[in-house]
């Protein structure tokens, strides 16, 4: 923990539900929940508005619209988040040369090499977080961002969650401790449900408990490793540094299924073809990795991750398709699954060619016919360009008809148009493809 405040925190408040009332103005103002559209979705993220509602994150989308039917619920657009994302990441790195970004809509920034900071006493940093939070909001047409100041990651963290949304919060050195104490214990990373029950077993509720708790007993409830870092934080100690540079550490692709699937062939076909693809984005980039990992979502959203590894790194897709076909025959698949994922971590820039070489008499796969990933053709929210109206965004679909509300950022709430969903006038905007799925946990 260092002995100035000189470590921020900033969060985008309700980062995709914030860009795309930015970029549609009849939207503003009004509740919007950006996720799964379908049946079986999930909540991403919810605008303050819809959050009133008691509309959260996780939340199954089916609930979302029993809580708040009058939402716009939209589907999302990433190359519209990472733009922003990116004009967000420019601000803070020209603010310092130390920004982790985290995610999208987060990142910690080192002050102690900002040039135009001058001392790090409070009033300084909070001038300066001030100045930074203005500067993102002009960057990004609007958006507001909360940020968090103090010694270390986790009480900067801590501190852009305590005035959300659009607020700036400065924990003064040696006032952590009284910040901390009477919160629950669910604010220090890692305490999910498990470990919260066990400590409410131990009557353990808030930091203070926490920190009432010796060493030994800690890491008797919890574990080693856990045990120590819970004993840390609860005291305020984190000597964590802001890393600017974060390796790559996997390459992945995923699928979700509009229908579960239950043909055990047919999925096998599906994480062959994801392997192959990434074998493709591991010698695109000149790499290759010893750890394959396959990801698998249950049709009950239970979430199953295995993997298993290599003696040397490989980039040949016969070898991470064989693994992950054998790693999904150890899982009981037979009620449905609804989404797949194949990747490779332990990365290196080195292949031991000798190890992939064809096994002598292994008989070659049989070809599976494989269907396209089901995708939403007109997906609500979705950016199109009209031939005669310009550009707009769809507002719903459905029995051969898409309606579009013809507004951007720039312009005035606009009208709203419906159009056979195979008029070639219309079009999607800009033109649109497959983003590549982040790594597997």
């Amino acid at each position: 923990m260092r002995g100035e405040a000189s470590v921020l925190h900033l969060d985008l408040d309700a980062f995709f539900a914030a860009v795309e009332q930015r970029d549609k103005p009849s939207l503003r103002g009004k509740p919007v929940v950006v996720g799964g559209v379908g049946g079986r979705g999930v909540v991403s993220t919810a605008s303050y508005e819809a959050r009133a509602f008691g509309v959260r994150s996780a939340m199954s989308t089916r609930e979302a619209r029993a809580r708040c039917p009058h939402a716009a619920f939209l589907s999302g657009r990433f190359h519209a988040y990472r733009d922003t994302s990116r004009a967000v990441m420019e601000v803070l790195r020209a603010a310092s040369p130390l920004v982790e970004p985290l995610s999208l809509d987060e990142a910690f920034v080192d002050l102690r090499t900002a040039p135009g900071l001058a001392g790090h006493d409070v009033a300084a940093v909070t001038a300066f977080g001030e100045e930074l939070r203005a500067r993102v909001r002009e960057a990004t047409g609007g958006l507001t961002a909360s940020v968090g100041i103090g010694t270390s990651k986790f009480i900067a963290k801590v501190a852009s969650d305590l005035d959300k949304p659009d607020g700036l919060v400065v924990v003064a050195p040696g006032t952590e401790q009284d910040l901390l104490r009477p919160m629950k214990v669910t604010v220090i990373p890692g305490v999910g449900p498990a470990t919260t029950e066990r400590l409410r077993r131990a009557g353990v509720h808030t930091v203070e408990d926490l920190e009432g708790v010796s060493e030994d007993e800690l890491v008797r409830l919890v574990g080693k490793a856990h045990g120590h870092g819970l004993w840390r934080l609860a005291r305020a100690l984190d000597d964590r540094a802001v890393e600017p540079e974060r390796e790559t550490k996997s390459v992945s692709v995923e699928g979700t299924y509009e229908d579960d699937l239950t043909d055990r062939r047919l999925m096998e076909g599906l994480l062959t073809r994801q392997a192959g693809n990434v074998a493709e984005r591991l010698r695109k980039h000149g790499m290759s990795g010893r750890t394959v990992t396959i990801k698998v979502r249950l049709h009950d959203f239970t979430t199953l991750n295995r993997s298993t590894t290599l003696a040397s790194p490989t980039d040949n897709a016969a070898v991470i398709g064989r693994l992950a076909r054998t790693l999904l025959g150890d899982l009981d698949t037979s009620g449905g699954v609804r989404l797949l994922g194949v990747g490779v971590s332990g990365l290196a820039d080195w292949v031991q060619d000798d190890l992939f070489q064809t096994e002598e008499g292994a008989q070659p796969e049989e070809p599976v016919a494989l269907p396209d990933v089901p995708r939403r053709v007109w997906s609500p929210g979705m950016d199109v360009e009209h031939a005669e109206m310009g550009r707009g965004w769809v507002w719903g679909s459905g029995k051969g008809v898409v309606t579009v509300r013809f507004e951007t950022a720039d312009t005035a709430p606009g009208p709203v148009r419906s159009y056979a969903a195979d008029d070639t006038d219309l079009q999607p905007w800009p033109t649109q493809s497959p983003e590549p799925a982040p790594g597997l946990p």
